[in-house]
Order: C-alpha cells, then sequence, then structure tokens
C-alpha cells in the first residue's frame, strides 16, 4: 500500500480484516489536513460496485460520523471529530470496503488509516460540529467538546457570516437574536431559529431553504477553542400523492452529492433502483415511492395512515465544503387514503386488510363494512388477514360516475387490537375507505345480436389518429417530450404546435384543420375557452393573430402536418389572471387533394384586421 503525504503530516494504512482474496493492489493516497483527511481510493474500482463506511472498532458503521464520499472522483473525506479516535498522537480512521466482483465475489476489507495529530501549542484548537438536524420549526447541530473549565466562566463571542458581512454577537445578544446554546463539560447544541440574525434563505415555489455559518469562540486568546458550523435546512413540508412522496428543496449555489435513508447510504446512481426519482432541474425534487415508506397512525385529530420516512440525510457540495442535513418527511393528513381493491367483471370488489396495517394492529375479530352483516369470505389460521368479496350492489356499497369511470366505495371499521375494553370512543375505531373503479372499456354487456348483411363498402375504413405536438422553436425538429410538461412560457412568448395524421400513407390525401381552442382543463368542452383557430382561419377577435408555417419538403407526406403559432396568454376572471395550466384542443379533417368535396377543405380566410378588444 502507498500513503501520499500532505502539509507533512504523517499516514498509515494498515488492512485489518479482509472476507475473501484479491490480486488486485490497492492504492489508498491519503492528505492529511489540521481537522480531516482525504483519501482517494484506487482508478480499479470505478468498474466495480463499491461502498465504503466509516466503522468503529467493533466494525459497526459509526452514525455520527461526518464523512462524504464522492463514487465520481473516488475519494472519501472524513472529519477528524466523531469519526476518528485519538491513539498514539494519531487520529485513527477506520474504513470497511465492500467489493461486488463478478468474477472473484464479495470482498469486505476493514483497513486503518492513520494521521499524525499535530501538538496543542501549534494549532489553534477547532471544532466542526457535523450534520444539521431540521425540523419544521428550527435547525440545531451538536458537538462534543473536552474541557476542565466550565464554560460559564468563559466569555463567549458568536460570529455569523451572511455572505456580505460579519455579525459578532455576545452570548446574551444572540441568545435575543433567535440563537440557543445548551452546553456542559462535553456538550454543545447550537439551535437556531429561521428568522435568526444573519441566516440566509432561498425561496422557490414556497418552499424554503436556510443556511448560517456560525463559528463560536471562548476562553483567553492564547488558549482559545473555536467552534464551527455551516447549517442548512429546507424545513419542507413534503408533498404526496396516491404513489409518492415529494421533498423539494429550493434551487441555491449547492449541488446534491449524497442521498443516506435511515442511516444507509444510496449512491446516486441507484436512486431509482431504491424507489427515488431525483430532478435536479430547477433546485431539487426527490419523488420517493410511497411503497418505500413506514406508515403510522396520525398523532393529532386525523384519522388513517400517515406515511413518512424515518430519516432522510441529505449532502450538498456547497461553494466547496460539504454540508449535510437530516429531515423528517412525513405525508400531511389525508382523511380518505384508501385500501386498493379490484372491480371484477363478475360485479364484486375484492379486497384483503392486515392486522399490522396500523400500529398498534386491527383488531380482525372486530372487522365490519357498513353493512354489518357482511363478512369476510377468508380469515387466515393466525387472525393476521381477512379477504372480502363484497357484491357492488350490497354490503352498504355506493357508486358514483366521474367522466368514463365509475367508482364503487365501502367502508372498513375495526377495533385496536390492544385496546382496553373499557376505553371505547369515538376515536377508538379505524376507519378507512375502500375504492374500485370500472372504466368505460371494462364494461361487459351481454346481449344477442342478429348479424346483417354489411352494406357495400364506399370507403376504406380503419383507424384515423391525430397527435398535437409543441415545438421549443419555429424549426419543427424536435417536440417537447412527455416529461418536459408542464411546459413554462411568459406572456406574449410564441408557442410552436404542429397537428399531425399517423398510421397514413396516401399521397392524395391532406390534413386540414378546422377548429382550435384552448381550456383550463383537458376536457375539450369545459370553460372558460379560448379559440385560437376558427374554420381554418385564425380568430378574428385576437389582438395577437395565430400565425401559419408552412411545412417544408424536409419531412415526408407534408400534406399530413398543420403548423401555427401562438402567443402566451392567461385566462382572466374578473380582473384576475388565472394560474391554472392551459390546454390546447383541435379539430381536423382529411381530405381528398384530387377532390376536395368540402368547403371546409379549402377554408378562405379573410384579410387579417387588428381588433381593439383585449385577450383574455
Amino acid at each position: 500500500l502507498v500513503c501520499r503525504l500532505l502539509l507533512l503530516l504523517g499516514c498509515l494504512i494498515v488492512p485489518l480484516t479482509t472476507g475473501a482474496t484479491s490480486s488486485m493492489a490497492l492504492d489508498f493516497p491519503v492528505s492529511c489536513h489540521n481537522d480531516k483527511m482525504l483519501i482517494g481510493f484506487p482508478r480499479e474500482l470505478g468498474s466495480n460496485f463499491w461502498q465504503v463506511h466509516v466503522v468503529d472498532t467493533s466494525g459497526e458503521e459509526i452514525v455520527d460520523c461526518d464523512y462524504m464520499v464522492d463514487h465520481e472522483r473516488l475519494t472519501l473525506t472524513a472529519l477528524y471529530v466523531n469519526c476518528t479516535r485519538l491513539e498514539h498522537d494519531q487520529h485513527q480512521l477506520r474504513i470497511e470496503l465492500l467489493l461486488n466482483r463478478t468474477i472473484a465475489g464479495d470482498k469486505n476489507v476493514t483497513y486503518s488509516i492513520g494521521c499524525d495529530a499535530l501538538p496543542a501549542d501549534e494549532v489553534v484548537p477547532t471544532i466542526f460540529t457535523g450534520v444539521t438536524n431540521c425540523t419544521k420549526d428550527f435547525m440545531a447541530v451538536s458537538g462534543t467538546l473536552y474541557n476542565e473549565k466550565p464554560y460559564s466562566q468563559m466569555a463567549w463571542i458568536l460570529s455569523i457570516d451572511d455572505g456580505t458581512r460579519t455579525h459578532r454577537l455576545s452570548l446574551r445578544q444572540a441568545m435575543q437574536q433567535g440563537y440557543t446554546f445548551l452546553a456542559d463539560s462535553n456538550n454543545l447544541i447550537f439551535q437556531v431559529s429561521f428568522g435568526a440574525t444573519g441566516v440566509t434563505s432561498y425561496k422557490q415555489d414556497n418552499q424554503m431553504l436556510y443556511t448560517v455559518a456560525l463559528k463560536l469562540s471562548y476562553g483567553p486568546p492564547d488558549q482559545r477553542l473555536t467552534v464551527e458550523s455551516r447549517m442548512i435546512c429546507a424545513p419542507g413540508p413534503a408533498t404526496c400523492n396516491s404513489t409518492h412522496m415529494t421533498v423539494a428543496i429550493p434551487a441555491f449555489p449547492g449541488i446534491l452529492s449524497a442521498v443516506s435513508v435511515e442511516n444507509r447510504n444510496i449512491p446516486m446512481n441507484q436512486l431509482q433502483a431504491n424507489g427515488i426519482i431525483l430532478d435536479a432541474r430547477r433546485g431539487v425534487k426527490l419523488h420517493i415511492n410511497r411503497r418505500t415508506l413506514k406508515s403510522r397512525l396520525y398523532e393529532e385529530n386525523c384519522l388513517g395512515l400517515q406515511s413518512y420516512m424515518a430519516s432522510l440525510r441529505l449532502t450538498f457540495n456547497f461553494r466547496g465544503e460539504m454540508l449535510s442535513m437530516v429531515t423528517y418527511p412525513e405525508c400531511p393528513c389525508d382523511q380518505h387514503a384508501p385500501i386498493a381493491a379490484v372491480c371484477t367483471q363478475d360485479g364484486y370488489m375484492d379486497f384483503e386488510v392486515l392486522s399490522d396495517r396500523t400500529k398498534p394492529a386491527l383488531d380482525l375479530n372486530t372487522i365490519r363494512l357498513r353493512d354489518p352483516t357482511c363478512k369476510p369470505v377468508f380469515k387466515s389460521p393466525s387472525n393476521d388477514m381477512v379477504q372480502f368479496h363484497v357484491p357492488l350492489n350490497m354490503c352498504g356499497t355506493r357508486q358514483r360516475f366521474e367522466g368514463e369511470r365509475i367508482t364503487y366505495e365501502n367502508e372498513v371499521r375495526a377495533l385496536w387490537a390492544d385496546l382496553p375494553p373499557r376505553r371505547i370512543s369515538r376515536d377508538s375505531e379505524f376507519r378507512l375507505t375502500v375504492v374500485c373503479t370500472y372504466k368505460s372499456g371494462d364494461a361487459s354487456l351481454s346481449a344477442r345480436i342478429s348479424s346483417l348483411p354489411p352494406p357495400v363498402s364506399s370507403i376504406n375504413q380503419g383507424p384515423l389518429s391525430l397527435i398535437l405536438l409543441i415545438y421549443p422553436d419555429d424549426s419543427y425538429l424536435q417536440p417537447y417530450s412527455d416529461d418536459q410538461y408542464p411546459i413554462v412560457k411568459y406572456l406574449q412568448q410564441p408557442i410552436f404546435l404542429e397537428v399531425q395524421v399517423l398510421n397514413r400513407n396516401d399521397p392524395n390525401i391532406k390534413l386540414v384543420l378546422d377548429d382550435c381552442w384552448a381550456t383550463t382543463s383537458q376536457d375539450p368542452s369545459s370553460l372558460p375557452r379560448w379559440n385560437i383557430v376558427v374554420d381554418g382561419c385564425d380568430y378574428e377577435l385576437d389582438n395577437y393573430r395565430t400565425a401559419f408555417h408552412p411545412v417544408g419538403l424536409a419531412v415526408s407526406y407534408p400534406n399530413y402536418r398543420q403548423r401555427f403559432e401562438v402567443k402566451t396568454f392567461a385566462f382572466v376572471v374578473g380582473d384576475k389572471a388565472l394560474t391554472s395550466l392551459v390546454y390546447f384542443h383541435c379539430s381536423a379533417l382529411l381530405c381528398d387533394r384530387l377532390h376536395l368535396d368540402s368547403p371546409l377543405c379549402s377554408p378562405r380566410c379573410p384579410l387579417s384586421a387588428r381588433n381593439k378588444r383585449g385577450r383574455i
């Protein structure tokens, strides 16, 4: 093994244990600094799946250690504080390296790395506190100190760097301006309110991020001890839908470098495999699959279950400094979180209920539907699961129509298993809605059909498929993809649209626009509505007329496309512009170029004339 030195500080790497043999010689360059060490891993690791953890002498991962693994640069940075032990005038760091190699099998090696500790009279002692504990009301960090003098006898000075100036406050001033300090002979906790002096904030889409750089000094100048910390906190809250929890971090000068869930580090290139989708286009959004979350009963007055994550640690590279925060995301109260059920083709709703769906567990002997005479069709021998097979027209099942869907719902009720018999109240009962849905294509019909001879066809029949696309510019080279919607545009910016007919190869047919319009919902018949194209022409009541663009010969079958441009607008109700999405719709005709048998196949548009009426 080769050890490389920095600043003339000594280091030593010793392999301690190994779980498999390997012929690969490992080269660990180590840089020793005043407060941390930087370890570089050999390039050979880049072709393998590998993980590294900082561990104690028993081989257990050190949870309080603030270390950073960069899988791209193949480096690990660890602070001496909380990560190392001082042995024989050296900071001893133990790391466990796990290799998954397809040929040689798994390899698990523990190394001990030592950096010489500087004598106390050579440096001013500086301690860096670790991960920010981020709550909805404040942010806090904690550190371990070793000092024989009571802190109350020392003069405390707090320095806060907000990027433009440094605030210097006494302990009393700091506590009056949003800072709280808790200390004993060995431990120190900083607690900072979000409105405290010197806290920098970033805001995006009603989400906030706060950061502050602190330096706390105490003691006489010749023995002064300095405690430094840069705190970072995005208090949320998380948002949830039926499938995902979303944790949003506003855009700020930081790059997400590491994600850890419940003290388990997840490599950035494996987030999706662990149920996390990363969107870093505007700030950071983590879409976390709800199947990976835990559930519990709400602590407040809310029925049903709450999805939550015990801890989420995010590490950012912020101006060359690694900052970590731990949050505790949870879904807000959802009174009507349903149990997934299946609507069968023979008119039943099938679902199951598990006793451990809640904590405490459910007493399935007390379970019932709206109609208590309807019982489960199956109960497991261990009484931890029941199954229902409920007729859709019985047992209190209700139905409602939603467009082309029919939704059936019932309600499950049960008591908690460990509930004392004399303490039964309205809040003692677990209630949850059960729903299943039929779509229009799911409906079945029994009928007797008499087949008549088909009439002689005068036309060729087949599916007619149209598509409406939006492009970034008038080159019409590449349309926006599905994952880029919704598209953000500012007022009066051009929107380039194209209507295409698909799955045709007849050169004699021609696509002709009929009407195009915009609404605030996906329903083309909804109101309000604004016309864009009327009878194949621009809308005469519009101050910003629709512009039509020719289709060049660079595409096959140019007659199959119609291109046009509209200016971005917003719907207005009264004197307020609506902030809802805008949806575009079009109707079109397919015409025979050789026999234009309808006036709509050859629209004649009047000359454009400006109108003073404003656009809504």
